[in-house]
């Protein structure tokens, strides 16, 4: 059923961040030549109109394809010879689609709560390394730098930061206090049977869910995922993390088996399920935005700079140009994703 579901996932995804292009492009105007879903030859294809509706055989990525997009084009209609910003906001809009997905996928996953726990601080024990800094009532607002939105970020943050000494932001009483180089070791508690475990030493409080809660948190649970992207692109570049640790389709299917697994039920299954769903969109949203050759982000990135020189030059810089760079970038990327998913059919067999 996950293999299922990843399969529904991606489709699903990746129609809706064709369809942000889709919707913003007609809405501007602009023609719009086809929009598939898959790539390569076509199972099911139907025009209306200016444009081929189709679904094609091959279950990877999709397009919006139009008019001059990647060339020059004559038509008054095309890409190409619309105004900067609409054709800005229509290179957005599928990560937009994504991202709105996203949000909304984790909000339906935290719906059943009855309680959530807040990065609020309801009890320090006398052991508490740093009892003398935070009281019942504090709200822990960042760690080293980075914002806490949700409880599980505490322990996140200092998993990622070695050693004993770090910054701490709280909130008391709506004033902000700032503490440095607070020392936050770790030290032996007792457990509920009696026995040393070590612990920072104080507790997180519970709420009871209410609806401006729910938004709260699930605004909150989404921005925290944003923040997941650049902390694992940060792991990356800098030798933290290895390509071993990147994963494609293959291993995130792999990945949702195991959260099918260990939940205790269908219905759990379907909500730890659909909160990975949400975390993937939003991962999808902020990844293509990256200013690299052939995402959206990369295509921004060239029509700004292509902007700023035709406001320069008075002179239109040739489209075909931008489109070679995107066609090389796309054959890099596909590549890559072909030894991503090779070492991930690689480890699962091995495993």
């Amino acid at each position: 059923m996950s293999v299922i579901f990843a399969i529904i996932l991606f489709s699903f995804l990746i129609f809706i961040h064709e369809l942000g292009h889709f919707a913003t492009a007609k809405a501007f105007g602009v023609q719009v030549n086809e929009f598939s879903l898959f790539m390569g030859p076509a199972l099911w294809k139907k025009q209306r109109g200016e444009t081929l509706y189709s679904i094609r055989c091959i279950p990877i990525g999709g397009y919006c394809a139009m008019e001059g997009e990647d060339g020059d084009s004559e038509n008054p209609r095309a890409f190409s010879n619309a105004a900067w910003w609409k054709r800005l906001i229509i290179l957005v809009a599928g990560a937009a689609m994504n991202f709105v997905t996203g949000v909304a996928m984790i909000g339906v996953f935290l719906a059943p709560n009855e309680s959530y726990i807040l990065p609020q601080v309801s009890l320090v024990e006398e052991n508490c390394a740093f009892s003398s800094y935070i009281q019942p009532g504090d709200t822990i607002v960042a760690l080293d730098g980075e914002k806490i939105y949700v409880n599980s970020d505490f322990s996140l943050i200092m998993s990622l930061n070695s050693g004993d000494i770090h910054d701490l932001t709280i909130r008391r009483s709506g004033e902000l206090l700032e503490y440095k180089n607070v020392n936050m070791q770790m030290r032996e508690f007792p457990d509920e049977n009696g026995n040393p475990v070590l612990r920072y030493g104080f507790s997180f409080s519970l709420a009871e869910s209410t609806p401006g809660l729910w938004a709260n948190m699930t605004w909150k649970t989404s921005m925290d995922t944003v923040r997941m992207v650049r902390l694992s692109l940060q792991m990356l570049f800098t030798g933290r993390a290895g390509f071993q640790d990147v994963t494609g389709p293959v291993g995130i299917v792999q990945q949702m088996s195991n959260v099918a697994e260990a939940s205790g039920s269908a219905w759990y299954a379907f909500l730890n399920l659909l909160y990975f769903g949400g975390f993937i969109a939003i991962n999808l949203a902020v990844m293509n935005l990256l200013p690299i050759p052939a995402l959206d982000g990369g295509r921004v990135v060239g029509l700004l700079l292509t902007a700023v020189l035709e406001g320069v030059t008075r002179k239109k810089v040739n489209p075909k140009v931008e489109g070679y760079i995107h066609g090389a970038g796309m054959l890099l990327l596909l590549a890559l994703m072909a030894v991503i998913m090779f070492k991930d059919i690689f480890f699962i067999v091995k495993g």
